[in-house]
Formats: structure tokens, sequence, C-alpha cells
């Protein structure tokens, strides 16, 4: 059954991840009008449990989310399975295009879709993702210690990635697949830590007993590994937001591409806001969470200044 949608809220918020089901609660315990708009696919969804989350290290995402929007709900908040295809802004506000031919009128957008993580072209690697192909030390990391761990170079934070692994396990290795291997002052630290560094493609993830056991070079040699470590280019969830002239740019990390915003996520298009991975493509689940809360304040008090305007100007003017 298709869930009923007003004629029009205060906010509505693009994302139903923890950075968007935050920022709606803020929304909808300041009693407004909010909905959260989520097509159901999170980045999160192959990992087994949320970390480094105080008091919920280790939930299952689905259950962390199932509770986010039971508690939106709870204050009056509406959460609506659907997919946002595209946004046009005029002098009332925004109107939001779904792709079942619906639209949706906001005064405000926040909008939290996240990213997409672009892997590597390497057999296995994406059937492996969220299990024991990871990325994020502090996500993940330890979940692998003192395992057997392969990095795998797929950008410039490849070095400074297998160091914060080095610190999970005394055994890593160094795979540099298609770039040069580290040279200079990365050499030297990789060396003085005792990573090991492999010349060659990877092609493949060796796999038995529904692990992985090894990495395959283009030379069919295989090196053997309990877990990989990558570090994917990571490319915010935004081209929806094109027909109002935003796009993402280039992070300045060179990791992949972001949606900018001001410290408290305000962008460039007034009325529009953004939290979470769509602009910091680093955040954990914390503090997208902790993002899209303040997102969600910021909302609140633009929207109590124009009304505070519109009241004044009425007044003075008889209304």
């Amino acid at each position: 059954m298709t869930e009923r949608l007003r004629d029009g809220y205060d906010a509505v918020v693009i994302g139903g991840g923890a950075a968007g089901l935050n920022g709606a609660l803020m929304l909808a315990r300041s009693r407004r009008s909010v909905v959260v708009l989520d097509a159901g696919s999170p980045r999160n969804a192959p990992a087994e449990g949320v970390h480094g989350l105080l008091a919920r290290d280790g939930m299952p995402p689905a259950e962390l989310l199932e509770r986010g929007r039971a508690e939106v709900r709870g204050y009056g908040g509406q959460v609506v399975t659907a997919t946002v295809t595209g946004a046009a802004r005029d002098a009332d506000g925004f109107t939001v295009e779904l792709a079942d031919g619906r639209t949706v009128r906001a005064r405000r957008l926040l909008v939290t879709t996240g990213l997409v993580d672009e892997l590597p072209d390497v057999q296995g690697l994406r059937e492996r993702w969220g299990r024991d192909v990871v990325h994020c030390p502090y996500c993940h990391g330890w979940e692998v210690r003192d395992q057997a761990i392969g990095v795998l170079s797929s950008g410039p934070m490849s070095v400074h990635q297998a160091l914060l692994f080095r610190q999970l396990s005394a055994d890593v290795t160094f795979f540099a697949h298609t770039a040069p291997p580290p040279s200079g002052e990365q050499a030297e630290q990789l060396a003085a830590r005792g990573v090991t560094v492999v010349e060659g493609k990877v092609t493949a993830l060796e796999i038995a007993g529904d692990r992985i056991v090894g990495v395959r070079l283009a030379d069919g040699s295989v090196v053997a590994r309990e877990a990989v470590a990558v570090a994917p280019r990571m490319v915010a969830r935004a081209a929806f937001l094109a027909g109002l002239g935003l796009r993402p740019a280039e992070h300045p990390s060179g990791a992949g591409e972001h949606v900018p915003a001001d410290a408290l996520g305000r962008t460039d298009v007034p009325g529009l806001w953004v939290a979470g991975n769509v602009t910091d493509l680093t955040a954990q689940v914390g503090a997208a969470a902790a993002a899209g809360a303040l997102a969600g304040a910021q909302i609140n008090a633009d929207l109590v200044a124009e009304e505070a305007r519109q009241a004044v100007e009425a007044r003075r003017h008889g209304g």
C-alpha cells in the first residue's frame, strides 16, 4: 500500500540513515511537520553490527534504523519508503519529485542520502565487502585484530590506512596493485612498522569455506591473508540535486566526491542543508547522527526566524 503524503511539510528529509533520522527527530520534537523519504539502500547493510557508537556498539544496522524510525514516528514524524529523482526550488520552498510520479512540497530540505563505495575491479572484493573486506579500522578493525591483513592500494590514503591497521595486527601486507610501490617517507614508515610491500596487480581474492584465505596476483602467486582492507572511492548520492544547481565536488582528501556545506550543514542553495556521509565522507554512524541533529536544529531555528519576521510584518500591516 502506498504511504500517504501530506500536501506540504515544514521539512522533507531525503535519506533515512542515522543522519536523516536524527535530523527528523530534532524537527519532530520541535513540533515541525516532517517526512523522511528513504529509498531503503543503507550503505552499511552488509555489516553485522555498528561499532564505535556509545551504548549501541555491535547493534545490527537494521535494528538501529528501525528504532530510529519508531522514535521519529513517536513524535508525529513520517518515514516513507520512496526514491527521490529530482527537486526544484521556488519562492515558497521546494518541490521534491519521487520515482512513482508523486511530488512533495517542503519549506526546507535536509539531504542525508549518504554515498556509494566504488571498489577496485578485483574478483571477490564486492562479494566480501562488509564481511572480511573492510575499510574503516574504527568500524571493523577490532573484528579483524591479530589476523593476517592485506591492504590493497587504491588511492592517496592507502599507506595511512595500512599504518592504522598495523595498530590492530602485527601481520600486515601492503599490496601496491596498479600503483607504484610506496617510496620516500611512506616506504620508510611501512618498513619501520614491519609492513611488507608486495608489488604487482591483484586479480582476485582466494575464498575457501566462506572465508578469505589469500590474495592472488597477476603472476599467479597467492599471498595468504585472512582479511583485506581497501579504501574505496566514495561518491555522494546527489545526482537528484542537479536541478537545484548543486553538484558533488571533489573532496579535499582526494577520497571521492561530496556535497560542500558549512560547519552547520548549510549549502549554497538557500533552505537546503546536508548531513552525514553525503558531505562528510569519513563520518561514522555517531558523527553522522550528530550532524543530522545539528542540521535539524538549524532548520528549525531558520524557520522560527522566518515566522518571526512574517509575524512582525503582519502586525505592522494590521494583519
